[in-house]
């Protein structure tokens, strides 16, 4: 049996102190100075940190380390500290990429593990896009459903590439026709070119030793990284590079890109290439005509906060769904791989968007988050950066990246083994691993209350 895939994650502390989201207001001036203070019943050992940071006269940042454990709040005998939510946080991101989503995100890519709350979740369990999908965690209950521990292995890995629905062989057993070029990943992600901010060398350099260290991808529109072992070039019109040793190509849809295409598999005949387009009402089709013009993968793109039109009506997922179905139709979806981008923020993001029908996905705005962005708009207004991102430490930037993934592959594995999953392959286009909240409301309350109205 092949060794398991394991990612390699260690501490990485930020550069700056993040912005938490609940402090506790401790007001020393009355404390008693208890000899059994309640803060030694932290069940996350903050006081202890404190102890230790005393020494150089510090105390512990309760609006950053503060997990919600609530002790010491309901063990205070005069009743000093309170538990506040910290008003910085509130104005973190917007109504999309949420202050959630980046202070998670900002404790995967440090940590590399999965985060909790010792406060539980609070939040509402059905919102818009992503939050409107249920997955089925019905096998979660038996005891062997285990990927990350040892007892079963749960792959991850997809195939990048066009696949034959059938083989030919000769009267002596050789193939008839050669076999599609095809690229193995061990994890359904490759990372994408960032959607407003400008990659520096220094970023995308990390960014593409991180993904050769995951053993991924990533696309790059910088001709000087293009080189790169772990690099996909993205080629925009008038932009030319050597392509006779990469893997995997990527071009922009344009009117003439399958001759371009085919210019470019005659010095690399293994070369997989890859046609970039935006989600629509007429995606389906011409994703159906790339593909008979022979592109191997379609990568199809949503903006940045996962939607399809600007005023919000349709999400990624119900687009992948249109796409991928519109092959079940024609009966080939098999041969061409559909790499989603747009709005994925969450390890649970990627499994329904491969629910919805994807192959794999693209991931950008993470990545900036990770190396500790607070989506704060400054820099595409033109203002310096307050984190100064474009300073960050290549070893520091490339630790903080493959932490998050790993925090992401171990959210991935667990939610594969609650479905009775073993490979991800398998979950592509499994709508039947998920549940759809309005059509679950429709179906139960729809005969007594009627269709819920919007707005």
């Amino acid at each position: 049996m092949p060794a398991k895939y394991h990612i390699s994650t260690k501490p990485t502390p930020p550069r700056h102190k993040p912005i938490g989201k609940y402090g506790i207001v401790d007001w020393r001036e009355d404390c008693s100075a208890c000899h059994n203070c309640v803060k030694r019943e932290c069940a996350y050992a903050v006081y202890d940190q404190e102890r230790d940071r005393l020494k150089e006269r510090e105390y512990a940042d309760y609006l950053y380390d503060c997990r919600g454990c609530l002790c010491c709040v309901q063990g205070c005998t005069k009743g000093l500290l309170t538990w506040e939510t910290n008003p910085a946080y509130e104005m973190l991101g917007d109504d999309v990429w949420t202050p959630d989503i980046i202070s998670s995100t900002w404790f995967q890519a440090e940590t590399g593990k999965i985060p909790v709350s010792g406060a539980g979740y609070p939040g509402p369990f059905r919102g818009p896009g992503f939050d409107s999908i249920l997955t089925d965690m019905s096998e979660i209950v038996r005891p062997t459903r285990d990927g990350i521990h040892g007892r079963e292995y749960i792959s991850t890995q997809v195939d990048v590439g066009r696949k034959p629905l059938s083989l030919k062989f000769n009267p002596d057993g050789t193939l008839a026709e050669p076999y599609p070029p095809q690229v193995e990943i061990p994890l359904p992600v490759i990372f994408g070119i960032l959607p407003w901010h400008k990659t520096s060398r220094n970023l995308g350099m990390a960014m593409l030793d991180a993904a050769k260290e995951l053993g991924t991808f990533g696309l790059t529109d910088d001709v000087n990284l293009m080189h790169h072992e772990a690099a996909i070039p993205f080629l925009r019109e008038g932009v030319h590079t050597d392509l006779t040793k990469k893997k995997w190509a990527a071009w922009a849809d344009c009117h003439n890109v399958a001759e371009l295409i085919r210019e470019a598999k005659v010095s690399n005949p293994q070369l997989i290439s890859m046609v970039s387009l935006p989600l629509g009402p007429d995606a389906p089709k011409r994703c159906i005509e790339l593909s008979k013009l022979g592109v191997d993968v379609l990568h199809v793109f949503a903006n940045w906060h996962g939607y399809v039109n600007t005023d919000k009506s349709k999400h990624i997922t119900d687009a992948i769904r249109e796409v991928h179905q519109s092959f079940v139709k024609q009966g080939n979806r098999d041969e061409v791989t559909i790499v989603a981008a747009g709005g994925i923020a969450l390890a649970e993001h990627m499994a329904k968007t491969i629910i919805c029908g994807a192959d794999l996905v693209t991931v950008d705005v993470p990545i900036m988050i990770a190396l500790e962005c607070r989506i704060c708009s400054r820099c595409r207004n033109g203002l310096t950066c307050p984190i100064d991102i474009e300073d960050t430490d290549h070893d520091y930037a490339v630790q903080r990246i493959v932490n998050l993934m790993g925090a992401w592959h171990n959210q991935v594995l667990e939610m594969m083994g609650a479905m009775g999953m073993r490979e991800i392959r398998r979950l592509r286009g499994e709508v039947g691993r998920a549940m759809w909240f309005d059509d679950l409301e429709n179906d139960c309350f729809g005969p007594v209350f009627g269709t819920r109205k919007v707005g």
